[in-house]
């Protein structure tokens, strides 16, 4: 039977209305969506033009631009093939010098079928310290090494062995080891002049104490402040510790120009970059390229004005820049004299100092300090419900060697504040005498330029713009003669680490560096006299002159990481 022609009429507006309806929900949602993508997207582009500029956007398009096109072509086929057949060739060659081969070597693959005899494995031991390495003892290699004499030695094995299966993770079977765990903390944390609530923990490395630090300014904007997308912001001289944060931590990193004179941070950049996704500010004290201890005072009035945590990076100045002043060093450029980097900054809300370092302790132990016990606590790992029982570990490791840390205990005790600033005069006092030497001797002023103004024990310098020599060939000049120095690039540099087994031989390195220098400057005159243009020089290049041209010339750095993870890979192989 047919529906009456008006309530037909009335249905079909009806069904009409509804169609209209969603059409109108539909159109509208995708407007929505539309308008919180180009939101999204314009505030991304507004951030990048405030941070960087429009000539700064500009530079980062084109060089990302740039180092795409050249991954495409590197990837090109003909051309693949022969980068990889290159970056095979060197991965052999730094394989031929790290892994042992040929007659005399025994290479232990498997358990042995009974277990060998104490006399066996101290011979093998002893063939094994006897392998051929860079002469650290003898005071021919940059940092690595902070060693503190043969009698601490001494002092630390036997720390070492009375505590060598004990682990704080479980403080009722040793709490030995959690008393000297917190008095580490308290005496570290008393050089950095803390307020009363100020709070620590000891990792295994520097690192460790930057990674522990980012992930604790992370957590701490997630939860006041609900940030999903955290920024950081640190000069590019950081430690590159601080990229490894971000690529575990999933933290966007802006880095900033370090420009000479100074090569210390802009102040002004950073102020540029921050915004509502900002979770930390970074300082140096120094940084370890250069030696550069930043603008810590500067950094911590921004950090307070934005309300944003700083991280101080003193891993590398250790216990050398809490005693500066009080060896009697210039420590600052200002008219106090007084170097302010660490707690009297009231916008400092943590501080990383390696114990391992300028500290002696044996290798493993590294302090990392905040300004209240609350930010501590942002690191925390804490799992209430899992069936094994209630878990919860302060750092990035569940066991940990009580060992190591009984050997930073001793360490400390027996060197005492006495011995820490008598190291400072001793390991400061050499550096500016290298500093002073290059600065001031005939050879090495006309050719060679300091980078910056280094108040601790690190330096680096490079060629002055004038001269045509390599620094790079100047490097691997110095490696032939047994030195074992830093190789530095953006700018190219050679970098020094002064520690007291190369304090004795100060003078033999400048002597060194003069006569490579001289070196140099004759092999160019020959080279001109010969008719050999600047630049192609008949001399093969060294290791070092070789790695960081070809890095140098590349805009993108694919060639340079598989070398790289060649180079792990090797560290592995039996």
């Amino acid at each position: 039977m047919d529906l009456p022609v008006l309530l037909r009429d009335a249905l079909r507006s009806r069904r009409d209305k509804k169609k209209w309806l969603l059409a109108l929900n539909i159109d509208l949602l995708r407007n929505i969506l539309l308008f919180l993508f180009i939101l999204r997207w314009s505030r991304k582009a507004f951030l990048k033009l405030k941070g960087r500029g429009i000539i700064g956007t500009v530079l980062d398009a084109y060089r990302s631009a740039r180092r795409i096109l050249y991954g495409y072509f590197l990837r090109a086929p003909g051309i693949r093939s022969q980068v990889q057949k290159q970056v095979l060739e060197s991965i052999v060659k730094i394989e031929s010098r790290l892994v042992p081969r040929g007659p005399g070597v025994t290479r232990y693959l498997t358990l042995p079928k009974e277990g060998w005899t104490d006399e066996q494995i101290r011979a093998e031991l002893d063939r094994l310290a006897q392998m051929e390495h860079a002469r650290w003892e003898d005071g021919f290699v940059s940092g690595t090494v902070y060693h503190g004499g043969k009698e601490l030695l001494d002092v630390q094995m036997e720390a070492i062995r009375r505590f060598a299966v004990s682990n704080p993770i479980h403080p009722d079977c040793f709490p030995s080891v959690r008393k000297m765990e917190a008095e580490i903390v308290a005496m570290v944390l008393a050089m950095f002049n803390p307020p009363p609530e100020a709070a620590g923990l000891v990792t295994s490395g520097g690192t460790e104490s930057i990674l522990m630090a980012c992930l604790s300014a992370r957590q701490k904007a997630y939860t006041e402040r609900r940030v999903t997308e955290p920024e950081m912001i640190l000069p590019e001289t950081a430690h590159t510790a601080f990229r490894k944060a971000c690529f575990y931590f999933s933290i966007r990193a802006h880095f900033v120009a370090c420009p000479p004179p100074t090569y210390k941070v802009s102040i002004s950049s950073v102020s540029r970059l921050i915004n509502s996704n900002t979770i930390l500010l970074v300082g140096s004290a120094p940084n370890f390229p250069h030696g550069i201890i930043d603008d810590i005072p500067s950094l911590s009035r921004l950090a307070l004005r934005k309300n944003i945590p700083l991280h101080i990076d003193c891993c590398l100045g250790s216990f050398l820049v809490p005693h500066l002043s009080k060896s009697g060093f210039e420590s600052h450029n200002d008219e106090t004299n007084d170097l302010l980097f660490d707690f009297r900054n009231p916008g400092v809300t943590s501080i990383s100092c390696d114990t391992h370092k300028y500290g002696f302790a044996p290798k493993g132990t590294s302090i990392l300090m905040y300004r209240t016990s609350q930010l501590r606590s942002y690191q925390y790992f804490i799992h209430p419900e899992w069936s094994g029982g209630v878990y919860a570990s302060p750092t990035m490791a569940g066991s940990r060697p009580g060992a190591l840390i009984a050997g930073c205990w001793a360490t400390l005790m027996s060197i005492g504040g006495k011995g820490y600033l008598s190291s400072c005069q001793t390991i400061v006092g050499a550096t500016r005498k290298l500093e002073s030497a290059i600065r001031e001797h005939p050879s090495l002023a006309s050719t060679l330029v300091i980078l910056g103004r280094p108040l601790v024990s690190v330096i680096a310098f490079t060629t002055t713009p004038t001269s045509d020599i390599d620094i790079y060939d100047v490097h691997d000049a110095l490696s032939a003669r047994g030195w074992a120095l830093n190789a530095l690039q953006s700018p190219p540099a050679i970098h020094v680490a002064v520690t007291l087994p190369l304090v004795a031989n100060v003078d033999r390195l400048v002597g060194d560096l003069a006569s490579v220098l001289d070196e140099e400057v004759e092999r160019r005159r020959l080279d001109v006299l010969e008719g050999t243009t600047r630049g192609k020089t008949k001399a093969k290049k060294g290791d070092t002159a070789a790695l960081y041209g070809v890095a140098a010339r590349l805009p993108n750095s694919a060639v340079v990481e598989e070398l790289a993870r060649g180079f792990l890979d090797t560290l592995y192989k039996a």
